[in-house]
């Protein structure tokens, strides 16, 4: 009888260790974590092998057909895929890690490593920034740009409405600087914001010398997404060669009707300046809508002009295609399409946009793009997956994004292979950012790692619902610590900040 009961025992244990970690064991673990029978693909764009990955401590110590080592705790991954965890190189969490430190919808999809900082707009000191993600604790690594809007406003205050003088751009130039020093990954612009939208290029070229200096790189929301699209481009990629610095395109889009079907011109754009030397890449976001500030609808900034308004509607398709997702001074208008207030108003789209820039502006959600671009754009080697989402955000890019380009991208319209979808989340953003420790299972990596099932995984995130959570992504370890266990956050705060490393060259895929 007793020999039976050990012998249940025994099948007991061992039975229990090829369970996934439970949150009790990830927190108090001292030794070794083996992940077995897993499809890995290594971020490189390599075909995908049947091969276990051992973790010790917040490192990959060996990948291959590994055995258990006594006491180790075993993951089981069998029909899953194992990956390197997913880098968002536009995310918008600044201040939503403040409140929320275990940035749930955010290592939900996968994602490990946040680049904040994005669109001009980054943290005023870098320095103070980083110590305080490392002294409050995050489930997630983060790294950060150093804005240009943010420099511009703190020299030019509220008289920003204008170009700067020399000294002025002398003073942002000083602000850039100690940016870079203080751990930066380069300069952000935002260059279609009302900050930023009145500088010179010769002023953006200045600053992001600078940025060049420390080895950073140029990531521009570039000055216009609609009608303008290609002389912006065109723009940003002069900033590029003129600063002698790499440049990343944000959220690459064809962004009104006058410029649907006009992906591959912008392509070519890309590919000609590449092919002439230059390193200019791209990321994109996998959705038909962005989400921004009103105004941006009407780029000449003539927001009480009904001509202007009514032209910059028409532009997206008309106000059903505009939704109102925050307005402070008419709460009752979040949820809804211009036309939509309209109607009940008894007025225009028109009417109702001008009023709401009137009394202080909203955050909307404009469905104004075609999906045979972005196939487009996706479908280049250059372009990188972004989420431009972040923690609490009211667009379903910010709970969804990297679920969804693997399920609907991949498995359902086969616009990519798993392989090269989960480079362009893994490997080509660490290359652009110059992070040499992260986006690849190989030996002596951190371990940022997520594992996924590729027949399920997908997003649930819609416009009306956007804080719905992805299914599929069954567990995801940062710094070798499970945050995500059996699609449920953990609450481990491992995450670190992450500083530039100041290198003179740096080339992107």
């Amino acid at each position: 009888m007793r020999i039976k009961f050990i012998m249940l025992l025994v099948a007991v244990l061992i039975v229990s260790s090829i369970h996934p970690l439970s949150f009790s064991q990830a927190q108090n673990q001292t030794g070794s974590i083996l992940i077995v029978g897993g499809t890995v693909i290594d971020g490189s764009g390599a075909p995908a092998r049947r091969v276990d990955v051992r973790i010790v401590g917040d490192t990959i110590k060996a990948i291959g057909n590994l055995k258990p080592l006594p006491n180790e705790r075993v993951v089981d991954a069998r029909g899953m895929v194992v990956a390197p965890g997913f880098i968002d190189i536009h995310n918008h969490s600044d201040r939503g890690l403040d409140r929320e430190p275990t940035a749930n919808s955010q290592i939900l999809q996968g994602i490990t490593t946040l680049a904040v900082g994005a669109d001009g707009g980054s943290p005023a000191s870098i320095s103070e920034y980083l110590k305080r993600r490392e002294a409050q604790k995050i489930g997630v690594n983060v790294l950060t740009f150093i804005g240009h809007a943010t420099a511009r406003a703190q020299v030019l205050g509220e008289d920003f409405k204008r170009q700067a003088t020399k000294e002025e751009i002398a003073k942002m130039a000083s602000v850039i600087e100690q940016g870079m020093k203080d751990g930066a990954f380069g300069i952000s612009t935002g260059l279609e914001y009302d900050v930023g939208f009145p500088s010179s290029t010769e002023e953006v070229v200045t600053l992001s010398k600078v940025a060049a200096h420390f080895g950073g790189i140029y990531m521009s929301h570039i000055r216009d997404e609609a009608d303008l699209m290609l002389t912006a481009l065109g723009e940003a990629i002069q900033i590029g060669k003129e600063a002698k610095i790499p440049v990343q395109i944000s959220h690459i889009k064809m962004g009104t009707v006058a410029v649907w079907d006009k992906a591959a011109e912008a392509v070519k754009m890309v590919e000609a300046a590449r092919k002439k030397g230059q390193d200019v890449t791209a990321d994109c976001y996998p959705y038909d809508a962005w989400s921004s500030t009103i105004t941006v609808l009407v780029p000449s900034r003539r927001h009480d002009d009904v001509k202007e308004v009514t032209k910059g509607l028409a532009d997206v398709g008309g106000g059903a295609n505009v939704l109102v997702t925050s307005c402070s001074a008419h709460r009752d208008y979040e949820g809804k399409t211009l036309d939509e207030i309209a109607r009940a108003n008894r007025t225009t789209a028109v009417e109702v946009y001008m009023q709401i820039v009137k009394d202080g502006g909203a955050g909307v959600v404009c469905r104004s793009m075609k999906e045979s671009d972005i196939e487009t754009f996706y479908k280049q080697k250059w372009v990188m997956v972004s989420s431009d989402g972040g923690i609490g955000m009211r667009h379903p890019r910010g709970a969804g994004t990297f679920p969804r380009v693997l399920g609907r991208f991949v498995r359902e319209k086969k616009w990519l292979t798993l392989e090269e979808a989960i480079r362009k989340m893994t490997s080509a953003v660490a290359m652009r950012l110059g992070i040499n420790d992260r986006g690849l299972l190989r030996k002596g990596m951190k371990a940022d790692i997520v594992i996924f099932d590729p027949e399920k995984v997908i997003d649930q995130s819609t416009m009306m619902q956007p804080f719905a959570e992805p299914i599929g992504i069954a567990q995801v370890f940062v710094n070798g610590v499970v945050v995500v266990e059996a699609s449920k956050v953990t609450g481990a705060v491992p995450g670190t900040a992450l500083r530039h490393q100041f290198i003179k060259t740096r080339k992107s895929s």
